[in-house]
């Protein structure tokens, strides 16, 4: 997809900047653009009001970057509010938030972040995985409360190596993921929208028959309509009850009741979590589980991913505004995963 924004980026042309983002970040912005940012003000408008404010400036912006998992929704409504804008910068790999067929219609492009995340986001689900099968979070508490001298061995964790992992959703961060799970002597198969010739591992068509031949569902594909509760009372049976979910896609690609309620009676046996379906927080009746290692959806954030995202945002705009092709432009209909 092409993009036409006309005026090179010198002209410090103007920016919506919908989410608060760091100094340097901010900082890069800036010295390239004119930005008109929703959290500069001490004396906060509504969305609304500030989305009109905007328009009604002598020089409307024709680009908006927005946050992901959908805290504030891209859809007729935004962009009715700003209708100069053509070009929509999210800073995730997920999109769910943005209603792509309305953006086609209007013209608008939409760009996302890539291949920014994946080795980071790769490492957290890994990492859940760990702590959830070796105890490590519950082991640390075990120790932080006395409990070692007086109540002795800690109860024992389960090994990594010979897991049977299915990855749901094979796209660059599911690949990533496959890769340091083959490493640490893991068995890796998938279920994904298509079969990936270019792999080695046992493809599924369905998420149920998956579950059945895997000891562990790591969830990693995009959310939408067709994988919203992908992972459903039925996938979470045919997971039995030594099968461990770990989730660092979004919250409703799992029926969180259902999982809450699996985990109660023992259903199955653990679960990894980043995300939860009504962020922020996660549900209470979990929170006292030894066996569920809950994080507050931050897989994608290290130093270096930050760095990293606010050089392609930077660049993925001064292509746009430069009436070069995007970075990494999304298709209306094309899926992540």
């Amino acid at each position: 997809m092409m993009a036409s924004g006309g005026e090179p980026p010198a002209t410090k042309v103007v920016l919506l900047l919908v989410p608060r983002v760091d100094a340097s970040f901010h900082a890069a912005l800036r010295e390239r653009f004119h930005v008109l940012d929703f959290f500069a003000s001490s004396e906060r408008w509504p969305l609304p009001a500030f989305l009109a404010a905007a328009a009604a400036a002598p020089e409307p912006p024709r680009a908006a970057i927005v946050v992901g998992a959908g805290l504030i929704p891209v859809d007729a409504a935004f962009l009715d509010a700003v209708p100069s804008l053509r070009c929509v910068m999210c800073l995730a790999a997920g999109v769910d938030f943005i209603d792509l067929d309305e953006c086609a219609r209007r013209g608008v492009v939409v760009a996302n972040s890539g291949r920014v995340f994946s080795a980071d986001v790769a490492d957290h689900a890994v990492g859940l995985l760990i702590d959830v099968l070796r105890r490590v979070s519950a082991a640390e508490r075990f120790v932080r409360r006395g409990l070692w001298p007086v109540q002795g061995d800690h109860p024992l964790g389960s090994k990594i190596g010979g897991r049977r992992v299915g990855i749901v959703g094979l796209g660059n961060i599911g690949s990533q993921i496959a890769k340091r799970l083959q490493a640490l002597g893991c068995t890796v198969c998938y279920n994904s929208r298509t079969r990936k010739d270019s792999v080695p591992y046992k493809y599924f068509t369905n998420v149920h028959d998956l579950a059945v031949e895997s000891d562990v569902l790591v969830v990693a594909c995009a959310l939408n309509k067709a994988t919203r509760h992908i992972i459903s009372k039925d996938v979470l049976e045919a997971l039995g009850k030594d099968g461990v979910i770990v989730n660092i896609s979004r919250g409703a690609n799992v029926d969180q009741a259902e999982l809450v309620r699996a985990l109660k009676e023992g259903r199955i046996a653990g679960a990894g979590l980043d995300v939860f379906e009504n962020e922020p927080g996660g549900p209470g009746e979990l929170f006292a589980m030894d066996n569920v290692v809950m994080t507050p959806h931050v897989a994608v954030f290290t130093a270096e991913s930050m760095s990293d995202l606010r050089d392609h945002v930077v660049a993925n705009l001064e292509a746009f505004f430069s009436g070069e092709p995007l970075l990494t432009p999304v298709l209306p209909h094309s899926p992540v995963n």
